[in-house]
């Protein structure tokens, strides 16, 4: 996560959970390779902001999405994930690099790899 942390100015951890749960993953020591988290925590404790974006399950609980946006605010990227499936921040991270990279990049571009001609 440092490195993505890195690459970018923003990076916001949203979901329903409240404050002293998002405290706990910030400051805790329970489960200590999930805690420490250095991102912003943000609450959508009534799943406002998870509903209108249309990835909450039937079980009402918001799937794991992670979402890339261009400096204007437009989206360039999401993936979504079952509820049980963990996202990867090195998949992420090098997703961005590949938007940020300005060609046409392949599915398993790293920095440094040549374009697709």
């Amino acid at each position: 996560m440092d490195s993505l942390m890195a690459e970018t100015d923003e990076v916001y951890g949203i979901s329903p959970d409240n404050e002293y749960c998002k405290w706990e993953w910030k400051t805790g020591d329970e489960h200590a390779p999930l805690y420490g988290v250095q991102h912003a925590l943000l609450a959508d404790c009534n799943n406002n902001l998870a509903t209108a974006l249309g990835i909450v399950s039937d079980e009402g609980v918001p799937y794991r999405t992670t979402y890339i946006l261009d400096p204007e605010g437009i989206i360039q990227h999401v993936s979504v994930n079952a509820l049980n499936t963990g996202r990867n921040a090195n998949e992420v991270l090098r997703t961005l690099q590949a938007l940020k990279a300005g060609g046409l990049t392949g599915c398993e571009w790293t920095p440094g790899d040549d374009f697709v001609a």
